[in-house]
């Protein structure tokens, strides 16, 4: 699996170079240059109200050296991520998710989690192509758009209507950088990043689903 390695409590998605990347995460969020990204998985149990948890990812982070890296946090067990990989043309897109459902959210709603567990879904893709940040931002929206239409193809019930995402999911994109000023759904970009992204969301979401049941009430 290309890139891919896991380390429990650690997984690392290696880009292979210095890559633009685009995310939210908790660790370096915005547009940096990263050549990882990397899950740290918690327990809801560690989640405590007082823990400030970007200061604890960095401490965690700095005690490998990998404080470079963009970095997201996760209840789910990382020894279920999916893995998919889309080509169109000259595109090769590669996710790599995790993906707990545990305080699903339907958009424009909000609906308080059972519990306190705090499920996501947190999402990497690495693109072969050289975007502008322009394509790179518009690259996200097709991304979390495939994220949506996974989700919503479970269909998780919730009081408002059929789940969308999570209240914490995460994303994040790395390209080289280029002059590539588009990525909608009508190019090889958007086609190669929409398949891979929601073939990895999907499966992760089947497997939540078939694990966890309608209970939702179990450590994400």
């Amino acid at each position: 699996m290309n890139g891919v390695s896991l380390h429990r409590p650690w997984l690392d998605f290696d880009l292979g170079q210095e890559m633009q990347v685009l995310s939210w995460a908790v660790h370096r969020p915005g547009l940096v240059q990263a050549r990882c990204i990397v899950w740290r998985e918690v327990r809801d149990a560690d989640l405590t109200p007082d823990l400030e948890a970007h200061d604890w990812l960095q401490a965690e982070l700095a005690a490998r050296n990998a404080e470079d890296a963009v970095a997201f946090l996760t209840s789910r067990d990382v020894r279920s991520f999916t893995h998919a990989v889309a080509t169109a043309g000259a595109t090769e897109a590669q996710a790599v998710a995790t993906v707990g459902l545990s305080n699903a959210e339907r958009v424009g709603h909000r609906t308080a989690p059972e519990g306190e567990h705090w499920g996501t879904i947190n999402i990497a893709l690495r693109l072969n192509r050289r975007l502008a940040e322009a394509a790179l931002i518009e690259t996200m929206s097709i991304a979390i758009q495939a994220r949506t239409a996974a989700v919503m193809g479970v269909d998780m019930p919730l009081a408002p209507g059929r789940a969308t995402g999570t209240g914490t999911d995460c994303l994040a994109i790395a390209a080289l950088p280029g002059r590539a000023r588009y990525a909608g759904l009508h190019t090889e970009i958007g086609e190669a990043t929409g398949r891979a992204v929601y073939s990895a969301v999907l499966d992760g979401a089947r497997q939540w689903l078939a694990t966890r049941g309608e209970m939702f009430d179990a450590t994400s």
